[in-house]
């Protein structure tokens, strides 16, 4: 029986022009590269200039995207937005973006699922495209977390940078088979159990001021590979599919240890692994988008390609999905 699945038309991205290198932060902190690489795998992170805002980002990834799918901005009709650093309190910096791209109809707002917050979006709209509500959609993840960085506090502002990663999605119909092109599965989670772990100490209803990032390093970390592994799983026993089948894995990028431990206990070559975290840092709900441009603008990722993705974030929050190119 036919279905109707969400089809990746094109996939784009923006970074910010500034290069900040641990060598650079050890100018701000009492830190070394060394101590960096080892512990995440980072060597540098783009940081948002004066006056770039996540909506600007999240703009220049949208446009890349349509351009490397072909379409004007005229065929969208819904526009899904994951950020954890709005422009603004209200209105959802989703709806400037919309704005600035000169659509006038559907809708369009934003997703905050930190870290995870693309695959929640990109959960989001494959919901909305299969139900027939919207046809063509726009998936953006953007973030300027340099703007809630603590840069006295070394434990986090070496891990964190800025960027923006967009795919288009539209509706089209397939077999009903699993070897459909398209978003085959998502699957999400979250538990506030551990929202303590890793927050932002301010907001709006809170202090009434923005906050820095705060994190209990060793915490994620040790949750951090079960978790992920547990909804990859998930999705491997719903298709039918198993690690040997993926053709790439496209994790978010928070810390090279993390990746690589998923994907060993998964049993996923290391040469199926897409890594950017070492140039990019944490871009939070940015990196996989980030992460799927790369791959595909370098030939890596093809179409038929079976890709997986997954992301663990503050909340917690944490999820995955499996993707036929």
């Amino acid at each position: 029986m036919s279905v109707l699945r969400s089809i990746v038309r094109g996939v784009g991205s923006y970074l910010p022009a500034h290069i900040m290198t641990n060598a650079d932060l050890t100018k701000k902190v009492a830190t070394t590269d060394d101590w960096i690489v080892q512990r995440t795998g980072i060597r540098e992170r783009r940081i948002a200039a004066t006056g770039e805002m996540t909506s600007d980002l999240g703009l220049a990834a949208a446009k890349a995207a349509l351009a490397n799918a072909g379409m004007g901005a005229d065929a969208i009709d819904l526009i899904v937005l994951a950020t954890s650093t709005p422009d603004q309190t209200f209105p959802a910096t989703a709806v400037t973006i919309q704005a600035e791209l000169g659509i006038t109809r559907g809708a369009a707002f934003d997703m905050q699922a930190v870290c995870s917050g693309f695959v929640f979006a990109l959960a989001t709209a494959d919901q909305f495209l299969r139900s027939g509500d919207f046809r063509c959609a726009l998936v953006i993840g953007a973030e300027t977390f340099s703007r809630i960085i603590d840069w006295n506090d070394r434990g986090t502002c070496v891990l964190f940078g800025d960027g923006a990663g967009a795919v288009v999605l539209e509706a089209a119909t397939q077999p009903g088979t699993r070897e459909d092109r398209g978003v085959l599965i998502t699957r999400l989670r979250s538990d506030g159990r551990h929202r303590a772990k890793l927050y932002v100490d301010g907001g709006p209803s809170s202090t009434g001021t923005v906050g820095h990032l705060r994190m209990e390093g060793r915490e994620v970390f040790r949750h951090a590979v079960g978790m992920i592994t547990d909804v990859i799983e998930d999705a491997f026993a719903a298709t039918g599919y198993n690690a040997g089948d993926i053709d790439w894995f496209v994790p978010h990028q928070a810390n090279r240890r993390i990746i690589l431990g998923s994907a060993h206990k998964l049993g996923i070559a290391d040469d199926k692994i897409v890594v950017t975290v070492d140039r990019h840092g944490n871009t939070s709900a940015a990196s996989i988008p980030l992460a799927l441009a790369e791959a595909t603008s370098d030939g890596r990722i093809k179409p038929g390609n079976l890709v997986l993705l997954e992301a663990m974030g503050g909340g917690f929050t944490w999820g995955s999905a499996l993707v036929r190119w």
